[in-house]
């Protein structure tokens, strides 16, 4: 999901079903952003703990702020991601100053970087397993060529794509269409047929 579109989400357009459960994305930047997507374990146990917490509403905002909106807002996630960073950085400098100290191997501060570029890797990562139009349903684009910046396929892609294509079930032939075969097999049969 788009991060505004996890902004703006409201109770009554999440399905939680026991172990999983549906999101329906009922507004966007086009026709194509409105749909329906499932929920992967992770988000459900995320989305069951904040419904919990918030005594189970059958209503209203997931992520509620006192926010103009009423809801968290794009500049709002920005700036409470960059602060979150630049607390586990802070803390990460302190316990690397004692490593130091000590000898050992210094830990890695975490990069910082937009939200944003979450929705950017999952569907990067989601891409192997599906092809770029159902990749484009899932992220809500309205042009296939907005999901080809998602699609990076790799040498064994293109391998098993080649291996599926020479597995292919007999009879298909003529570019793929049947039809054309059948026909084929009628003429050289002495079969009459009616266009």
């Amino acid at each position: 999901m788009r991060p505004g579109e996890v902004y703006e989400l409201r109770w009554e357009f999440v399905l939680l079903n026991g172990s999983g459960g549906l999101i329906q994305v009922s507004e966007g930047k086009s026709k194509a952003a409105r749909r329906i997507l499932p929920i992967i374990p992770d988000v459900y146990r995320m989305l069951k703990a904040r419904h919990e917490a918030q005594d189970k509403p059958a209503a209203g905002w997931v992520f509620p702020s006192t926010a103009k909106g009423g809801h968290l807002e794009q500049g709002t996630g920005k700036t409470q991601h960059s602060a979150a960073i630049a607390k586990v950085n802070a803390e990460t400098i302190k316990a690397n100053a004692k490593l130091s100290e000590a000898g050992e191997k210094l830990l890695p501060l975490l990069p910082v970087f937009e939200p944003y570029v979450k929705r950017h890797t999952a569907l990067t990562r989601m891409a192997p397993f599906c092809d770029a139009f159902t990749l484009a349903r899932i992220a809500g684009h309205s042009s296939i060529t907005i999901t080809h910046r998602y699609c990076h396929p790799q040498a064994d892609a293109v391998e098993a794509a080649f291996s599926k294509f020479g597995n292919r079930p007999e009879g298909v032939t003529d570019g793929g269409h049947r039809e054309n075969r059948q026909l084929a097999e009628r003429n050289e049969a002495g079969v009459e047929t009616v266009s």
